[in-house]
């Protein structure tokens, strides 16, 4: 990789440059959220830029071959905290010794048209209105799994197809969001492979459509589900079986990694219930809802340790009126509506609370 660090500067605030020119991210990298000192970083085609909360200089620089345990090629960095004076020091003294002397913020403009930065966690950059955030959709069910099976005719694997579709369409109008479906065909993904593909696309928001089915015919309305308490007591075993760990600083003890991991599913757990209620009365506005709209469940594409995550229920397909809603695309285009207008409203607190800090 050839690669070096060097420090710099975002909005007149820290920062540090780890470059490697022609840069290649594969599919399946992980990447991680910011954690410790690093409040965002950007990937871009000439390396990588982390934007710091506190001065800090790189004091050790390592490149670790692949082992019997670890197949891949390691690059570690350590970071330690500077004075602001000793900082502003040394980046005079890097400005000096280069010949590009301008703000990393600009970095981005010199990319080729081709190379999109990725970006995670809260830019500075970007101001309060940050974005683009990553909104993964998950049409249920699929391929084999038809789900339910609609009064007036027609399968819940369609109709949420059809829905998903349509939120996406929604959202890609808006450049406040990037948005992923799990499936955008008629094939069964599997549960795991549904969350593994949120975390791989560093998604800040999960939300995975189905319809509902009762026996008895006058039930309908939408409904919201969080995980439940005997879901949240799945999470640590079924992260563990597959690989969704937290990144947390690998210098920190046992006991403080695990504190702030459960700090970590415990914020994630509040988001989720936090866009549930922000969505329900915008639900509301596009159709009917079910009695005790917010409900919880030990549901699987819920476990996610570190990414919010909701289930909508968007309907009965037992429910003659429902039906008909949601399968026509009028209907759906007024969920979509709703979710959306949801989505906003979550994301508007979220900024909020940022711009409060």
């Amino acid at each position: 990789l050839s690669p070096e660090t060097r420090l710099s500067d975002v909005l007149g605030q820290p920062a540090i440059d780890w470059l490697s020119p022609n840069l290649d991210v594969t599919l399946d990298a992980y990447l991680a959220r910011p954690t410790g000192g690093i409040i965002a970083y950007t990937l871009r085609a000439d390396g990588i830029n982390f934007e710091l909360d506190r001065p800090m200089m790189v004091t050790r620089a390592l490149e670790v071959p692949p082992t019997g345990r670890e197949a891949r090629y390691r690059y570690i960095v350590d970071l330690s905290e500077v004075s602001a004076q000793r900082y502003a020091v040394a980046l005079a003294r890097e400005y000096e010794n280069t010949s590009d002397t301008s703000n990393t913020a600009g970095v981005n403009a010199a990319l080729p048209p081709s190379v999109k930065p990725i970006t995670l966690g809260a830019p500075r950059s970007a101001g309060l209105n940050r974005g683009p955030y990553t909104i993964v959709i998950d049409p249920g069910h699929g391929g084999r799994d038809p789900g339910a099976l609609s009064v007036i005719g027609g399968q819940e694997k369609v109709i949420v197809l059809q829905a998903a579709k349509s939120l996406a369409q929604e959202l890609s109008r808006d450049p406040r969001y990037e948005v992923h479906l799990t499936r955008s065909t008629d094939v069964y993904v599997e549960h795991e492979d549904r969350v593994s593909m949120a975390r791989n696309w560093g998604a800040d928001l999960f939300i995975s459509l189905h319809a509902d089915a009762a026996g008895a015919p006058s039930i309908n309305g939408a409904s919201v589900y969080t995980i439940s308490t005997r879901g949240e007591r799945r999470i640590d075993g079924t992260a563990n079986k597959f690989g969704w760990e937290i990144p947390i600083e690998t210098t920190a003890s046992e006991e403080v990694s695990g504190i702030l991991e459960d700090l970590v599913k415990r914020e994630t757990k509040s988001n989720s219930a936090v866009f549930a209620e922000l969505l329900i009365p915008e639900l509301a506005q596009a159709g009917p809802l079910l009695r005790n709209t917010h409900r919880r469940g030990n549901l699987f594409v819920l476990l996610a340790p570190d990414i919010p995550a909701v289930l909508i229920e968007i309907g009965f397909l037992t429910n003659r009126e429902d039906a008909k809603r949601l399968s026509s695309a009028l209907g759906r285009q007024k969920s979509a509506q709703a979710i959306k207008r949801g989505i906003d409203a979550y994301f508007d607190r979220q900024e909020l609370r940022l711009a409060s800090n």
